[in-house]
């Protein structure tokens, strides 16, 4: 474990990748393959492989703690460490004593992690983590803490880990990519790189693959100016999800790659008894999940509900009967990424939505309500696409599919259009927004599925709703590069003379203006809560958000979607700063939508 700690101290050291990939390539070589394998997944700030469940589930509040009491140090004195260090690992290198010994093996470290894991309670698991932090030099127990918290802030992304897998056992980068990608493990990757068998990986269910990403555009011809013949998508307000259904066993993935299925309950038997499903075949989709006002008396009604209702279902590990009849959601499949055995991401996407097409159409003809179960909102057929559904501007998607159980849970195909011209675009935008939807997707009919990347392939057009003038009321420290800088803003609005928080945002400023800013508000600090200060308000900040939600996490009753700071507002006083009652107009014309 020393040696891996010290290769991170010089990983750390240097802000060069490619000598960053040299070290990690040289250390991987030099150490026996069973450390090699396990040194490869530490590196990517993971204690387990992605694929698996495993979780240590150990806060910071229980790390915080074992330092202390392992050092003898006050929490005055660990906080004043972590304002100089910025994060919990060099807080331990810092706080805790010397050993003369030698410290720990890699293998041990593993060993003890699935015990941490294994254990019930956080009594339990601090035991072990003081057994683990205990034994562990200085030096080590840095590199423990940070895998604890998945975090080790050496400027090492997994993506890196990957090129210095492919350099030390002489294989390409695209096939270390592939094989991490379908096996989500580094350590099994790192194994079959040295035999010089990544052709042998196969792709594992139920371990969510990256989602592939979209890169904005401010207009319709900037969107065009990538590529023709767009493929056209309503961008709807809720949360990106990916299915994996196998043998009757549906599990669905957030962005994060969390398991979420607990939280849409309704959804698992509403995918399972898709056609394919039932004959013990296998798929995963890609969609979004969102608050569904469903189809009533087969009529056109069906839309997406605000991202603030389906807010009240997540998180949840229980979902009430009534909250299921209250919030009723509807997964959007857009894409398909593997299905019967067949990998399809390097098809095209015309041709992965033909084959989407095909499986909701034969779905559709077998569900278990027979024909009345198939709602079909699209109504024109573009003959480029042989014969596929094609919504031009329609209100929402293609089929619709329920249970008798559980009649709220839909799977339903989005509606796709077709775009050649700016104006075309722009329509099909309005119509969108009109719907309540935040924008558009524009997808390029060639472009293969690449997981985790944000091309030009897929394009998202959204505009902000609306901006507000906020006053800052609190800061926080930051962390990585902004260390011991205050970037993490609290503000407010006016409700009559007193300010109540709305929001709370971190990007938007420069490097130079956070700088600046943290000057100030070390000088107008009016209560210090060690890594949170409150200060007087006085700095106005122009905020944007694509949404505003109804909330009690903050004490003006709302909260807003994807804050962003746009700019200061030097040129504005306090008292110059917007009110409830502008937030409350903007909510109910979001919601009048």
């Amino acid at each position: 474990m020393l040696g891996f700690a010290k290769t991170c101290e010089a990983i750390a050291a240097t802000t060069k990748k490619l000598e960053k990939v040299a070290l990690v390539a040289s250390y991987l070589k030099s150490v026996p393959l069973d450390e090699a394998a396990i040194a490869a997944l530490f590196l990517s700030g993971r204690p387990f492989p992605a694929y698996e469940e495993a979780t240590l589930q150990v806060g910071g509040a229980l790390l915080w703690r074992a330092i202390g009491e392992i050092s003898g140090k006050s929490d005055h004195d660990l906080t004043e460490i972590y304002r100089r260090r910025g994060d919990a690992g060099s807080v331990a290198a810092d706080a805790l004593p010397e050993r003369s010994d030698s410290g720990l093996l890699l293998s041990e470290v593993q060993r003890m992690f699935v015990e941490i894991a294994a254990a019930r309670g956080p009594a339990a698991k601090s035991a072990l983590v003081r057994k683990l932090l205990e034994r562990a030099t200085p030096l080590e127990a840095k590199y423990i803490v940070k895998i604890i918290t998945a975090d080790l802030r050496i400027g090492l992304k997994e993506s890196l880990v990957e090129e210095a897998i492919a350099r030390a056992f002489d294989a390409t980068l695209d096939q270390v990519k592939r094989a991490n990608m379908l096996l989500g493990d580094l350590g099994e990757t790192l194994r079959l790189a040295s035999a010089h068998k990544l052709d042998e990986a196969h792709l594992r269910l139920f371990h969510p693959i990256d989602f592939m990403l979209a890169s904005p555009v401010e207009s319709p011809e900037e969107a065009l100016s990538y590529f023709q013949n767009a493929a056209v998508e309503d961008k709807y307000d809720g949360i990106r999800a990916q299915a994996h259904i196998s043998r009757g066993e549906v599990r669905i993935y957030s962005r994060t790659r969390d398991e979420i299925t607990a939280s849409f309950p309704e959804l698992a038997p509403a995918l399972a008894g898709l056609a394919f499903a039932q004959l013990g075949k296998d798929a995963i989709f890609d969609g979004e999940i969102v608050a569904w006002e469903a189809v009533e008396k087969g009529r056109e009604t069906g839309r997406a509900l605000p991202f603030s209702k389906l807010q009240q279902r997540l998180g949840r590990k229980k979902v009430s009967a009534k909250l299921m009849q209250d919030v009723p959601v509807a997964y959007l499949i857009f894409d398909v990424l593997y299905v019967d055995g067949e990998l399809l991401l390097d098809r095209p996407l015309r041709e992965r939505a033909g084959i989407l097409d095909q499986v909701m159409v034969a779905s559709s003809n077998s569900s278990p309500l027979g024909a009345e179960a198939l709602v079909r909102l699209g109504k024109e057929r573009h003959p480029a696409e042989r014969g596929r559904t094609v919504a031009r501007g329609s209100a929402q998607s293609t089929f619709a599919f329920a249970t008798p159980e559980l009649p709220h849970a839909a799977v339903l195909r989005a509606p796709v259009a077709t775009a050649n011209s700016a104006e075309e675009l722009e329509s099909l935008f309005a119509a969108a927004r009109a719907r309540g939807n935040e924008g558009l997707m524009i997808k390029n009919l060639d472009s293969p599925y690449v997981p985790g990347r944000r091309g030009k392939s897929w394009l998202k057009m959204k505009r902000e709703l609306a901006t507000l003038d906020v006053v800052v009321t609190a800061v926080e420290y930051g962390h990585g590069k902004r260390i011991g800088v205050l970037s993490d803003y609290t503000f407010a609005v006016w409700d009559g003379d007193r300010l109540v928080n709305i929001g709370k945002a971190y990007s938007g400023l420069t490097d130079v203006e956070i700088a600046e800013m943290t000057k100030w508000f070390l000088a107008h600090t009016s209560a210090d809560h060690g890594l949170r200060l409150e200060v007087e308000p006085k700095i106005v900040l122009e905020v944007a958000f694509n949404n505003m939600m109804q909330s009690t996490r903050h004490e003006s009753g709302y909260a807003l979607r994807f804050p962003r700071i746009v700019r200061l507002r030097p040129d504005k006083l306090a008292a110059d700063a917007d009110t409830i009652e502008t937030a409350k107009e903007i909510y109910e014309r979001q919601h009048a939508q």
